[in-house]
């Protein structure tokens, strides 16, 4: 059984990403230290599939579970509240160490958990879908307010990062097209090579291979960029390309509505929109749809009003001065960051409308 292993350098501290095949059957393998209680957050779905087995490869230790729903509706400040009962139950004191076993709303939520409970508890997040490699590397931890996504959180490294690829093979294939989007992020802020390479996966025909390849790629990627960027300073800012309009779109839809991978390919392509005329530049807008529309992404807006939209976008926290600010395509690898004014903004979302229809 092949493993990869890759270093996180933080501020804070250094962890391990370990990356390979049933690996989840032997978590014990992978703790930095002894805890006195080990606390496991999944959800409903997950605690079917997974965590009989992670319960197992934990019986030497005292070991809780809480299950929550599944969905973006649980970054919520009621389950954070409820997690935070729950810890306080179960007796939890500062020496424990909670492991997030889940998607990316499971790490968010765990993990702001973990950060705020006896202000700072230890955590490792245990990724069960492609989606979360992105979340589950750089200590972004946070929950959903009604008036934007990520509003209420803070940034907090885990102690390890454990990512079984099996897990990945009972996804759902809105949930491969999810994570990918992100995976795509990735490689179009890195390099051409990159990014045209990851252009000619076949989601509905993955290997095990290729997607671990994908995934290593990817996690590289987040990693350099966190560890020179670990507060969101500089260039981290460049990891929220096609998040503009894709924060705002979940956010306006009603969180679930559509999955957040699937609002960040289209914040993607509009990124991409938005950048050729900006730069007055040509960039790959119509190999991107086209390997989005193969791979069955749901590219529109559904008739949604733009000034809501613009509203949503107005409330992002990456915002200065009330102003949006969004990650660009001078060309693939060459992101930059822009301000955006109203006016401007409701001419692209416009022009982005009528550009998705078009075959």
């Amino acid at each position: 059984m092949k493993t990869t292993e890759l270093i996180v350098q933080a501020s804070t501290n250094s962890y391990t990403i370990t990356i390979g095949e049933g690996i989840r059957n032997q978590i014990a393998n992978y703790l930095p230290k002894e805890y006195s209680a080990i606390w496991i957050v999944t959800d409903e779905r997950v605690r079917d599939l997974y965590l009989s087995d992670c319960l197992s490869s934990l019986s030497d230790h005292q070991v809780y579970h809480t299950v929550v729903p599944r969905g973006e509706r649980t970054k919520s400040i009621e389950y954070f509240y409820q997690l935070q009962t729950e810890a306080i139950k179960f007796g939890l004191d500062r020496d424990a160490l909670l492991i997030a076993l889940g998607g990316g709303v499971i790490g968010d939520l765990a993990g702001f958990v973990a950060a705020t409970y006896m202000r700072g508890i230890d955590y490792i997040q245990m990724p069960t879908t492609i989606l979360a490699h992105d979340s589950s590397v750089g200590g972004k931890v946070a929950i959903n307010h009604s008036m934007g996504k990520n509003l209420i959180g803070s940034f907090y490294q885990p102690q390890a990062v454990i990512y079984d690829v099996e897990t990945l093979q009972t996804l759902s294939e809105q949930e491969v097209r999810s994570g990918y989007a992100e995976l795509i992020k990735e490689a179009m802020i890195s390099d051409e090579l990159t990014f045209h390479s990851f252009l000619k996966a076949d989601l509905a025909a993955l290997s095990l291979q290729s997607l671990q390849t994908h995934l290593r790629t990817g996690i590289q990627i987040k990693a350099e960029v966190v560890e020179k960027d670990e507060k969101e300073a500089g260039i981290r800012k460049y990891l929220n390309l096609g998040h503009t309009l894709g924060h705002a779109l979940e956010a306006e839809l009603g969180y679930g509505s559509l999955t957040h991978g699937e609002a960040v390919a289209i914040g993607l392509l509009f990124a991409v929109h938005v950048s050729e005329q900006f730069f007055n530049n040509e960039l790959p807008f119509r190999q991107l749809k086209q390997w989005m529309e193969q791979n069955k992404y749901p590219l529109h807006l559904k008739a949604i009003e733009h000034q809501a939209l613009l509203a949503k976008m107005k409330k992002d926290k990456k915002n200065k001065q009330k102003q949006i600010q969004m990650v660009l395509l001078e060309k693939i690898g060459k992101p930059a960051i822009r301000t955006i004014g109203d006016q401007a903004m409701l001419d692209y979302l416009h022009s982005f409308e009528r550009k998705l229809v078009k075959k």
